[in-house]
């Protein structure tokens, strides 16, 4: 139930954090923006081992700058963002310039209406190509499956959370890529309030999508799990667990029927059946011990 206490609270500092890599030129125009149109808010980049002049940029913009002696991952600059702001509102955003500044504004405005996330979602046109595009819509359809919630955008780096919420599960984050979708999930277990908001995102010049079939696709199983495990193993293993039962079971009726006799393939097919709901069944005791803290 969402309390009314949280809504229309414009009175909230809020930090807008922007992990960076080498990305000097699009700070330079992005960090006076962002001055411009939120001149009360504590602005961090947190710089992710750039070689560039990442730092010098930020000094003549007057912008804190977290600085790190080599490359630890996206994850791990937000992490950094987060532990070092003073705000009650936390809004991450990219520091390449994909992101409108003009766009936070109206996620803190959805934000104030009791929600404890809000996420930027991209349209189609906003994806980095189209095997980029397919794989996100298909985390998406994931996500809403085992949430019950409709999931817009789960792998959106753009968005506005609170600060007590947030720094509950940075135990959580893994320091490379998929802080989104760690942070989403962990928000709709937690029976925390997410909402989405359409954003434009502009593209990058001189990038192009590629598809690398071997790493791309187990990037993608990995994200799958993760998605599962995140939220409710069960609702993964137990339709797995299923369908090897049913195969089992199909194949036992045919080879009864053409030799009369039970064959080692059904037997391996209802033993992987239990072995992976016995595994879906442990998965879940230990998602819920690693939100218990939290609870």
């Amino acid at each position: 139930m969402i309390t009314s206490h949280r809504r229309g609270n414009p009175g909230l500092k809020t930090s807008i954090i922007l992990p960076a890599k080498n990305e000097a030129p699009a700070l330079a125009h992005l960090l006076p923006a962002l001055h411009a149109l939120h001149p009360e808010a504590e602005i961090i980049v947190v710089d992710d081992g750039s070689t560039d002049d990442t730092r010098e940029v930020c000094a003549r913009s007057g912008v804190t700058c977290l600085s790190s002696p080599y490359s630890m991952g996206n994850g791990a600059a937000i992490k950094r963002g987060a532990r070092a702001a003073t705000g009650e509102v936390l809004v991450f955003m990219d520091g390449d310039g994909q992101h409108d500044p003009a766009d936070v504004a109206r996620l803190l405005a959805r934000l104030e209406q009791g929600y404890d996330m809000v996420v930027g979602a991209r349209s189609w046109e906003g994806q980095a190509g189209v095997g980029r595009g397919v794989a996100n819509t298909l985390y998406n359809w994931l996500a809403t499956q085992m949430t019950g919630h409709r999931v817009m955008d789960l792998t959106s780096g753009f968005r506005a959370v609170r600060a007590d919420k947030f720094r509950e599960f940075l135990y959580l984050l893994p320091n490379g890529f998929s802080y989104p979708t760690t942070s989403t999930m962990a928000f709709f277990r937690s029976a925390y309030p997410v909402a989405y908001e359409p954003i434009h995102v502009a593209q990058r010049d001189g990038t192009t999508s590629h598809i690398r079939p071997l790493r791309d696709g187990m990037r993608f199983l990995l994200i799958i799990f993760k998605i599962a495990t995140l939220y409710s193993p069960l609702k993964l293993f137990v339709p797995a667990s299923a369908a090897f039962f049913l195969l089992g079971c199909g194949n036992y009726l045919w080879t009864y029927l053409h030799s009369g006799r039970l064959t080692n393939g059904s037997t391996l097919l209802w033993s992987a059946a239990v072995i992976i709901f016995l595994i879906g069944l442990v998965s879940e005791q230990i998602t819920a011990l690693m939100y218990r803290r939290n609870d």
